[in-house]
């Protein structure tokens, strides 16, 4: 039998694995700090979402609050208005995509979505931040020529859904991601 076939374990050898795995704890131990210190500050997550009661918001109004650090327009439409807002030919549209992060099921494979809604039970919802997608200014509501926002700053002029109609603006007002946690409680991000 030769001595290379089988070498039993030596004291040396196990010294040398239980240094190893001690100098890797070690290491771990030591670097552990700095990584977690590169973790968001609690503040910030805290900031990270935005739980609004809805049921005050009449048909027709809307309220603006405030998602890290942007406003955000949450708007309870009128008939009247989604059904406007589903008459609009898509030729009609400057920026035809939904962009809409919560579009589930038919409108999210197609990519577009006329309403940009809350969903088909809650049509009459509409979230979206409130920052112009032309130079980042804050559009006024219920104004411009198709009764939705409009930024006075370049003449930017979005319809009830949010969608840019006219102007230099180049998308739509942003959807971001929320959902209904409760019957009249949205929380967003």
């Amino acid at each position: 039998m030769s001595a290379k076939a089988s070498k039993e374990p030596t004291r040396r050898d196990f010294l040398y694995i239980a240094t190893g795995a001690a100098g890797a704890v070690g290491t771990v131990a030591l670097a552990w700090p700095f990584i977690d210190q590169m973790n968001p500050d609690a503040s910030t997550l805290a900031l990270s979402t935005t739980e609004v009661d809805i049921s005050s918001i009449e048909p027709g109004q809307s309220v603006v609050v405030k998602w890290r650090g942007k406003p955000v327009f949450i708007r309870n439409r009128t008939e009247k208005e989604i059904e406007e807002a589903k008459q609009v030919p898509l030729e009609e549209l400057k920026d035809r995509a939904a962009r809409n992060p919560n579009a589930q099921g038919e409108e999210a494979d197609t990519a577009i979505d006329l309403n940009r809604s809350a969903g088909k039970d809650k049509e009459n919802w509409l979230v979206m931040v409130g920052v112009c997608t032309h130079l980042g200014c804050i559009p006024v509501g219920q104004s411009g020529d198709f009764g939705g926002w409009f930024c006075p700053c370049h003449g930017s002029h979005y319809d009830t859904a949010g969608r840019i109609r006219k102007g230099p603006a180049p998308e739509n007002l942003a959807v971001p991601p929320f959902k209904f946690v409760k019957d009249n409680v949205i929380l967003i991000g």
